[in-house]
């Protein structure tokens, strides 16, 4: 296909890559987060766990160029989305994606990951609108899968020690349960309790915008 065709129909190439608006919002605020601890030049292995349509992984990834992304997801439309966005902006740095489950076992994934081999693992905006057991299987991923020192990076809406706020969190939080029961914003005082499990501790606790809280967890 002619290039001139490309230019005239940029579109028509890119609809796999799938648009969240609040991935676009909060993008630059959460690298912001990453840069207070990871340096420029980071050369680790970060696991994205539920990227979603792709637009943080490939933020992240322009901007710690020496890094290595490994993006997953469950929905094969956000793997696809997330390999398009990777084509489109050319980037070297980040692996295929690769579809996870994470209430199944690392043990049982198709693609298989070793112990103790990721420096960072990254997951935004999934433990409330889903099952708990999304939130069990983050944290016993974490806990098999950082190196030492390693951190966990989750980023959401959270209630602490049963407080949730604003009221627009409160309506938030109303509006997942009455979609699915199983759903809701979560406390930050029960993911501990995974984490501890998990040989992982919470470290740092970052209001975010759109009261959204980015926390930093540690394997230890």
């Amino acid at each position: 296909m002619s290039p001139i065709f490309k230019n005239i129909f940029p579109r028509y190439f890119n609809l796999k890559m799938l648009q969240a608006p609040a991935a676009d919002n909060n993008k630059a605020p959460i690298l912001d987060v990453l840069c207070k601890y990871l340096p420029q030049d980071f050369q680790g292995v970060c696991l994205e766990i539920a990227s979603g349509t792709g637009q943080h992984v490939i933020h992240f990834a322009q901007y710690f160029k020496q890094a290595t992304f490994q993006p997953s997801d469950i929905d094969q439309a956000n793997i696809k989305s997330i390999s398009a966005y990777t084509a489109h902006h050319g980037l070297s740095n980040v692996k295929p994606p690769i579809t996870i489950d994470i209430t199944t076992p690392v043990t049982s994934w198709s693609e298989k990951i070793s112990p103790a081999t990721c420096d960072v693992i990254y997951n935004a905006n999934m433990v409330h609108i889903s099952p708990w057991e999304t939130a069990i299987g983050l944290f016993d991923t974490a806990g098999i899968l950082l190196k030492p020192n390693g951190f966990l990076i989750t980023y959401g809406p959270y209630a602490e020690d049963g407080i949730l706020e604003p009221e627009s969190n409160i309506r938030f939080d109303k509006s997942l349960k009455a979609r699915d029961p199983s759903w809701g914003v979560r406390d930050i005082k029960d993911l501990t309790i995974l984490a501890d499990k998990n040989g992982i501790k919470l470290i740092d606790k970052i209001a975010m915008p759109a009261n959204n809280k980015t926390l930093i967890w540690k394997k230890v």
